[in-house]
């Protein structure tokens, strides 16, 4: 699961996770690899920024649209960000959030779209109210109704976007609810009572540059930073140029989510 990443470096000094003060960020990539069986180097079709902050004891998950226009950083283009990871794999996509958010990503997480589902079922289910009545792939899902899922159910209800009426928004709202309830239950003490399991699950799922002493910190001695989630949406329009469909967002929706970010890292 360990698996180094070679981005640049936007910190003097990297954070220290093992004494439990420093706020950190990671880069969420969820990858499209095993989605609908693929299997080439995929696209980042999930990404999100999530900051963890002991001091305030908050959890901020900035959901960023698959489709953003943004420069591909060591590729020189404009493109959509979630290319690069095809162009580049984690580190292209880690140094282009940095230069999006103008933040430094202490670490990466990568899963695979159907390690979710596996993830998802190593913690005991998820527990979720949906805000949208729809079905998909024989899931059921009903507006305030309270549903207890499993992993395919989990992951049936993050992936459901045409039946939206907000569209990819809708469907990076339902991930981060997703992403919420996995973290909020792999924190329980259900799931560290059962920690070999789950990290058998996230052993074949996924790759981060999270040592394992590094994870037991964040487990450990960052709990109290669930307490409060927060969920942001960085937000543009969508229009094709040159006949290939983007999300352009203004400057100051950036400038607004990189301001919220640096605040939760305490970055001035």
């Amino acid at each position: 699961m360990y698996t180094p990443s070679d981005h640049d470096q936007k910190r003097d000094n990297p954070v220290v996770v093992d004494e439990g003060t420093d706020a950190f960020s990671v880069l969420l990539l969820g990858i499209d690899t095993g989605d609908d069986g693929r299997v080439e180097q995929g696209r980042s079709d999930t990404m999100m920024v999530m900051t963890v902050n002991p001091n305030t004891e908050k959890t901020t998950i900035v959901s960023i649209p698959r489709d953003t226009y943004t420069e591909i950083v060591g590729r020189g283009t404009m493109d959509k960000i979630n290319h690069a990871y095809a162009f580049g794999g984690t580190s292209m996509s880690v140094n282009t959030v940095q230069n999006l958010f103008d933040i430094p990503i202490d670490y990466y997480i990568s899963v695979d779209m159907e390690g979710l589902q596996q993830i998802v079922d190593a913690v005991g289910g998820i527990t979720i109210t949906p805000h949208l009545t729809f079905e998909q792939s024989g899931y059921n899902f009903v507006n305030g109704q309270q549903s207890n899922m499993n992993g395919k159910m989990a992951l049936e209800y993050s992936r459901m976007r045409k039946q939206d009426p907000n569209g990819d928004y809708g469907r990076q709202e339902r991930q981060r609810e997703v992403v919420q309830a996995t973290i909020r239950k792999m924190a329980s003490v259900e799931s560290v009572m059962n920690y070999k399991t789950v990290l058998n699950s996230l052993s074949a799922n996924m790759k981060t540059n999270l040592t394992f002493n590094d994870m037991v910190d964040t487990f450990t001695k960052y709990n109290s930073a669930i307490n409060t989630i927060d969920q942001e949406q960085l937000s543009g329009t969508g229009r094709l140029q040159d006949g290939i469909y983007y999300e352009f967002i203004p400057n100051e929706e950036i400038q607004r989510v990189s301001n919220i970010l640096k605040q939760e890292l305490g970055i001035n």
